[in-house]
C-alpha cells in the first residue's frame, strides 16, 4: 500500500512541477526586479539535440496525419508509443518545444551560471574569461575553460539563457514526504517546506500521505474510512484515485491496517518463485540437464 501511495504522491508532485518552477522564477524576479539586458531570454530556442528531435518528430507525425494515417500506424512507423503520437497531435509545437527545453539536462556549468552572471554584471562585462574560470574552479567547477568563454560571449551578445530555477525532482520530493520526519536533514526539511509553501496541492498530498503512513505503522485501521473521506473531498486527483482504490476493498484494507498478521511472507515466496521461473524461461532442455 505504501508503494501505491508513494506513486500517487510522486504523480502529484510531477503534475505540479511547472507550478513550482513558475513560483521559483517569480521569486527570482522579485529579488532582482531589474535584470541586466544581457540576462534576457534569447529570441529563439537554442538548437539543441532534444529540441531538434522534437521539431522533426512533430513534422513527421503531422505529415502522416495529413495523409490520414491512423494513430496506431504512425506509432508503428515511427516506433513511438500511441500516447506520444496523440500528445504531438493535440499539442501546439511551441508548447512541445518549451517542454523539451525544460527537459534538457543541466550542463556542467549550470550550477555556476548564477555566479558568473552576477560577476559579469558587477564588473559591467569587463571581467576576463580566465579570471572567472579560475574563480568558479575554486568553487568546484570541473569543466573546460572554453565552456566558460562561450557563456560569457553569449552574455555579451545578449543571447544567454536565463538561469533555470533549481527545482527538486518529483521523486526527490516524494522521498522527503514518505520518509519519517526524524530521518530528514535540516536542508531537506527546509527544501520540503519551500515546496509546501509554493504549492497547496503538494501540501495536501504530503499531509494525507504522512497521515496514512502513520496509520499504517501504528495499526490504526479504524481511522481509514475517515482518511478516505478526507482524500475524496479535497485531495489532488492522484490521491483521490488512491483513496478510491482503497474503498473498493475497504474491509480487507482495514484488516491489514489493524491486525498484526500479514501476507507479506506468502507474497515474498510467490515473487521468488516467479523470479526463478523467469530466469529459467527458455532454458529447460536436455542440454541444460547435462
Amino acid at each position: 500500500m505504501l508503494q501505491n501511495l508513494s506513486a500517487a504522491v510522486e504523480k502529484t508532485c510531477h503534475q505540479h512541477r511547472d507550478f513550482l518552477r513558475k513560483r521559483a522564477e517569480e521569486e527570482t524576479v522579485t529579488e532582482a526586479p531589474e535584470p541586466p539586458p544581457m540576462l534576457s531570454p534569447p529570441a529563439e530556442l537554442p538548437r539543441t539535440q532534444i529540441i531538434e528531435r522534437t521539431r522533426h518528430r512533430y513534422e513527421d507525425i503531422h505529415r502522416l496525419l495529413e495523409k490520414r494515417w491512423t494513430i496506431s500506424a504512425i506509432a508503428r512507423r515511427l516506433n513511438l508509443d500511441r500516447k506520444t503520437v496523440r500528445r504531438f497531435r493535440d499539442t501546439a509545437l511551441d508548447e512541445l518545444l518549451a517542454s523539451a527545453r525544460e527537459r534538457r539536462p543541466n550542463g556542467v556549468l549550470e550550477p555556476f551560471k548564477a555566479y558568473l552572471n552576477a560577476r559579469f554584471t558587477e564588473t559591467q562585462g569587463q571581467a576576463s574569461g580566465t579570471q572567472l574560470f579560475l574563480e568558479i574552479q575554486g568553487r568546484g567547477y570541473r569543466g573546460s575553460r572554453q565552456v566558460v568563454r562561450k557563456h560569457l560571449a553569449a552574455l555579451r551578445a545578449g543571447t544567454a539563457e536565463p538561469v533555470r530555477a533549481d527545482i527538486p525532482s518529483a521523486r526527490k520530493i516524494t522521498s522527503w514526504i514518505m520518509r519519517p520526519r526524524e530521518t530528514l536533514t535540516e536542508s531537506q526539511e527546509e527544501r520540503l517546506l519551500q515546496v509546501r509553501l509554493a504549492c497547496p496541492d503538494i501540501t495536501r498530498a504530503c499531509d494525507l500521505a504522512r497521515a496514512f503512513a502513520d496509520m499504517l505503522r501504528h495499526q490504526r485501521g479504524y481511522l481509514l474510512l475517515e482518511w478516505i473521506q478526507q482524500a475524496e473531498q479535497d485531495a489532488p486527483k492522484p490521491m483521490k484515485g488512491f483513496a478510491g482504490f482503497l474503498r473498493q476493498d475497504l474491509d480487507a484494507v482495514t484488516a491489514g491496517l489493524t491486525l498484526p498478521w500479514s501476507s507479506g511472507v506468502v507474497e515474498g515466496n510467490v515473487n521468488r518463485v516467479k523470479t526463478l521461473k523467469r530466469a529459467m524461461y527458455g532454458r529447460a532442455s536436455f542440454e541444460l540437464l547435462r
